[in-house]
Formats: C-alpha cells, structure tokens, sequence
C-alpha cells in the first residue's frame, strides 16, 4: 500500500513537472503568429520603399506616403489587412493541425504566412526589377518593351539563386518538423477548434477592411496597393462586385459607377452620336478634327542629306542651362543659333520605345509595317546607317519603323554587347557610350562617298539615361557624379548635376557628328535634326524619372535644326517630326501642326492620364484613375465634376481630342 501511494505520488509529481515543463514551449509558440507576421510585414515595407520609393519616392514614382496624415491612413489600413490574412491563416492552420501534434498549428502557420508570404514577394520583387523601380502592372508592357523573353532573360541568374534558394527552404522546413517531433513535448495543450466568436471576428475584420478599402482615396491607397495583403483584398471584392463582368467593380481605384451596365465603366469607348457617356467623361463624345497622318514619300531631285540625333531624357530646358557657369550644352545652342529651333517639343507617351516610334512614322499609335522616314528614304535612295546606343529592336522600334530592314549599315548596343556600359545582358539594360557610335560610323558609313549618293545617318545618345553616369562619361561640368547607390531626394542637387554632365558628354559627340560632317565637305548638304525622346524629373517635384507624370519636365523635349526656318514654332509633338523633315527634303516650307500635341501615361486605349499642350506653355492633364484634373502651368488642380469656367472648357476639349483619337485608332484596327 506504501509502495503504491510512493508510485501515485510519483506519477503526479511527473506529471505536474511534465505539465510545468510544456508551458514554457506553449507560450513561446504562441507568439510565433505575432512574430510571423510583424517579421514578414517588415520584410515587406522594406522593400516597398526601395522598390517604390514608397515612403521616401524614388525613380519613377511619382506619389509617395509622405504626410502625417497619409501614414497614418496607410498605418491602419495595412494593419488591418494584414491582421485579415493573419487570421485567416491561423485558422486554416487550426484545421489542418487537428489529430497532429499539438505544436503543429503554429508550425504550419509559420510556413503559410511567413514562408508562403515571403516566397510571394520574392517572386513579386524579382519581376519588378527589370522593369525599374516604377509603376503599377499596367505599365509593365511600355517600360519592358513588351517582351516578357527579355525580362526572363535579365532575371535567368536571379531565378536560379531563387530555385536553389526555394531548395535549401524546403530542406530547412524538414529539419525543423524532425526537430520538432523530438524535442517538443507531446503533452502541450492542443489548440482549440476554432470558436465561432473567432470567425465572426474574421468577418468582422473583413468588413471593416472592405470599409476601408472603399473609403481611402489618397496616396496612402496608392501605397497600399503596392501591398500583397491589401490588393489581394481589393482584387477579391472587386471582382465580387462586378456585377455586369466588365472587369471593373466598386472597390478598384477606377469604380464602375453604373454596376449593372456592361457598356459603361470607366475607359470604355466612347461611341460618337449614340447619346451615351460611355466612359463617363465628357458626355456623349463629339468627334473634333485631327491630324491626317502622311502616306508613303518619295524623294527625287537634288536630295539633301538628313541626319538623326535623338538625345535620351533630354529635357526641354536644355537651351541655356548653365552648371557652374558651364553650358550643358554648347553644341546644341551654336547649333539653335545658326539653325532653328523648335520650343517646346513633346513626347506623347515619356517613354523611349513609343516615342521613336511616332519621331520616324508620324503617328500615335504606329503598328509594323506603318509608312515611317526609313521606309521613304529607302525608297528614295538613300544609303542608310544607324548607329544607337540602345538595341532598337527593343519594344519593336526597328520593325514597326522599318529601321534594320531599311538600314546599310545597323550598329546597336546589341551588335556592341561586349562595350556596354553596365553588366547586364537584357536588351533594355543595354547602353553604350557615343564613342563606340562614332568609331563604328568612322569605320563604315564615314569612309563612303556622300558626294555621289545621299545618305541618311540615325544616331541615338544614351547616356543621359538613368543612372546618368557611366565609366567612359567625363568630368565636363562636375568633378564627382553621384553613385547610383546614393541617389535621393537627400541628394537632388547632386542628381542633377550629375545628369546635366551626363547630357555634356552627349553634346560633346554632337559636336563630332557636326565636324565630321564638315571634315566630309557636305555640311551645307546636309539637313541635321536633333531632339530628346521625352525628358526628365530630377526631383524637382520629389519625383526621379520620366513617363509617369504629365507635366513640362517629363514630357517636354527640343527640336532643333541645322537650317534657319527649317522648324516651326512651337509647341509640336514628335508625331509631327516626319512631316517637317520630308518638307525640308522636298525643299517645301515647314508645315504647321494642325493639332495640339496629346500625351498620354499608359496605352491609348486604356490610359491611367492623358493630356494636351497649348501655346505659351499651356498644358492640361486629366488622371482617369482618380478624376483629378490639373492647369499644370499654373499648379492647379481640382477633382473633374468640380471644374467650372474656362478650365472646365480646357479639360473637356482634352477628353474630347482622347475620344477622338481612340474612336479613329478603334475604326482604323477594326479595317486593318
């Protein structure tokens, strides 16, 4: 009987201390969920913001949660989606760990929303970085160039780090489960189903989550969407409410305003004359007139040579801008002097592929095989060089124009890979400097007789592109670049110094091309252009970039000619340059644009902005995502329905001439 009463209290003394020693482990694994997620959301917002420039903006972005009042919004709204997921996950860990070893909820847990939510920006952060630093997915096609091959190609090394990387994970997860099961207590309490008080804590959660994706409407919103949480959140109710299945609910930035008609949602083509606002700006859309684009030209008589320069980033500021009392640019103004120019010249989409595009065809929206200033010169004659620092079949340049079909001689940063001035290998990293250009152009079409055959030569700069500084750029109006590493809003005098030496150094192999076309003796035979793509924030606004924002530095560039009155007044767009060159070669006298320049960010049938330019500087944007309309020339900007007076009459014959152009390029696509 003694024994037994020894063995009883035995047993219970084992069994409080077995008791005791698994309370330590249950606590601590009841923080795994709280560690989790705060170590995954840090992971996350680190990125963010310097992917995004999310909380300090950054190259290309153009909104940045920066106010008190911002960061308190996107605080509780990431807060709130996060601790949704959280909750979701710990009860389908819950579910999935019953009959299991009782540690294994937060196990499984730790796998779902910790590894599963880090693997999800790994492969979100991976994609992203070929395209830049920018922008939402909409975007992705322009700033890629359209090539998801090319973009594979740039991530083919980082792919492989991330599949030996996913390979020693899974390993790991193995380890800690044997791990697990022999060292954790068996005797731990196990968790409980979950209560019903806990799921209707989740809905709850999700309510007050759908209230407020719905409500927030600043740049905190447009932060959070940079999030997994909450755009996978927004993504599921707004398709929940899609009720009409035209792709657009009432929780996206662009909200369906009639739900239940297919036909009318935000950027849904406006039909002329049907007494319907479908897109529901502007009314029922009013067609106004615009340019007629120009057919195939052939030249005969005494044809002059046409040389090309296109200056990457090169901003509409360029004529007079002194560093350190230094021209950025002495070639170009001796240049504007003696010839003509043309103020202010804009591109119409900021980015390089589509701007080169409507330089050489004179269109908007070109497609391949389109009549362009290659394909007339070709049929006229001319031999034909190219000589670019960027590969031009990048986004389809060289098809759509008819550039390597039409060309002689083709030397691009892709013939030139192994001179490149970075180490990547992606088409859209490619650049290579002006000397490399020059020395190709020496060795072919330089040593031809231009006296008995005209020739056409395209030369294309790049190294004003960002990072603006490259080893073979010298030290014309500064004595130290900044790094690309320490580039910053913190460094923004620095940022543009270093890309007005960027811009000399170009303007410095400008002058070459000119002395050696006077070298050649056929200078006064020649007819030169030169001009930017587009141009470029230098965080004059806290934006670094170009293409993103409608505003004079972004989208404004210049023209300018080696022949006096060759170019006329400004403001023209780049779609006009054909025109004005195949009058120069005509010996006709330049025509005038017959239409404001329009611009718009995102393709033309779905843009997120667009825009249109006036004389003395007048220019107009509309962001179609938000509604909010601006005077850029005057800083001024207000949501569309509240507009009156003479700048509502601006912004409606903005949405007049988008309509217009979109409804032509609908008709012209539905014959073609």
């Amino acid at each position: 009987m003694a024994m037994a009463t020894a063995a009883g209290q035995a047993g219970i003394e084992k069994s409080l201390s077995a008791a005791a020693t698994s309370r330590l482990p249950a606590r601590l694994l009841a923080l795994v969920p709280f560690g989790v997620v705060l170590v995954g959301s840090a992971i996350e917002l680190v990125l963010a913001d310097r992917k995004y420039g999310l909380f300090t903006g950054g190259f290309g972005q153009s909104r940045a949660v920066d106010s008190v009042g911002e960061l308190a919004q996107f605080a509780a709204g990431y807060g709130l989606a996060q601790a949704v997921v959280a909750l979701a996950g710990w009860l389908l860990a819950v579910r999935l760990a019953r009959s299991r070893p009782p540690w294994t909820a937060a196990y499984l847990f730790a796998l779902i929303n910790g590894v599963g939510f880090c693997l999800l920006l790994a492969a979100q952060y991976q994609l992203h970085s070929y395209f830049s630093d920018t922008v939402n997915f909409a975007l992705l096609s322009k700033l890629g160039g359209g090539s998801l091959a090319d973009a594979l190609l740039f991530a083919a090394s980082e792919i492989g780090i991330a599949l030996a990387g996913l390979g020693a994970l899974l390993l790991c997860a193995w380890a800690v489960w044997r791990l697990a099961l022999r060292i954790l207590p068996v005797g731990m309490p196990r968790p409980r189903r979950p209560r019903t008080v806990t799921q209707l804590a989740l809905v709850g959660m999700f309510l007050v989550a759908a209230q407020g994706i719905f409500a927030i409407r600043s740049d905190a919103a447009f932060g959070l969407d940079r999030t997994l949480a909450w755009s996978a959140l927004t993504a599921m109710l707004n398709r929940a409410t899609d009720f009409d299945r035209d792709g657009y609910g009432l929780f996206a930035v662009q909200r369906d305003t009639a739900p239940f008609d297919g036909s009318r949602h935000p950027l849904a083509l406006d039909i002329p004359g049907n007494r319907i606002d479908e897109d529901g700006y502007g009314g029922d859309l009013v067609p106004v007139p615009l340019a007629a684009p120009i057919g195939p030209q052939v030249f005969t008589g005494n044809r002059p040579h046409v040389v090309v320069v296109v200056m990457e980033s090169m901003r509409g500021d360029v004529l007079g801008k002194r560093i350190n009392g230094k021209p950025a640019a002495p070639n170009l103004e001796r240049l504007a002097e003696e010839g003509s120019i043309a103020s202010p010249a804009y591109s119409h989409v900021g980015f390089t592929t589509e701007s080169l595009k409507s330089l050489f065809t004179g269109q908007l929206v070109p497609q391949p095989g389109a009549p362009s200033l290659f394909r007339d010169l070709k049929a006229s004659g001319y031999r034909i060089g190219v000589f670019s620092g960027q590969p031009e079949d990048f986004g389809d340049i060289s098809e759509t124009v008819g550039m390597r079909e039409s060309a002689d001689v083709y030397v691009d940063a892709e013939l030139l890979r192994e001179k490149r001035a970075f180490d990547f290998a992606a088409k859209g990293s490619l650049l290579v400097d002006e000397s490399h250009l020059l020395a190709a152009f020496d060795r072919t079409l330089g040593t031809e007789d231009w006296q008995a055959t005209p020739h056409f030569a395209y030369f294309n700069f790049q190294t004003a592109h960002f990072p603006y500084h490259h080893r073979d750029v010298a030290p014309r109006l500064i004595e130290e670049p900044i790094a690309r590493g320490a580039i910053g809003a913190d460094r923004a005098k620095d940022v543009q110094a270093t890309y007005w030496n960027a811009v000399a150094h170009a303007d410095a192999w400008l002058g070459e091309v000119v002395a050696r076309l006077k070298a050649a003796g056929v200078w006064d035979d020649t007819i030169l252009i030169v001009t930017g793509d587009h141009g470029e924030d230098l965080f004059e606004d806290g934006f670094l970039g170009h293409g993103h924002v409608i505003n004079h530095r972004q989208y404004g560039t210049v023209l300018v000619a080696n022949r006096p009155g060759m170019l006329p007044p400004g403001p023209i767009g780049l779609a006009d340059y054909r025109a004005i060159l195949s009058a120069a070669i005509n010996g006709d006298a330049s025509p005038a644009p017959t239409v404001p320049p329009f611009l718009h960010i995102g393709p033309l049938s779905a843009p997120t902005a667009i825009g249109m330019a006036g004389r003395d500087g007048v220019l107009t944007s509309l962001r179609l995502d938000t509604g909010e309309a601006c005077l850029v020339e005057r800083g001024e900007c207000a949501p569309y329905g509240a507009l009156e007076g003479a700048g509502r009459d601006r912004v409606e014959a903005l949405i007049a001439r988008w309509g217009s152009e979109r409804w032509r390029e609908h008709r012209r696509t539905r014959v073609d």
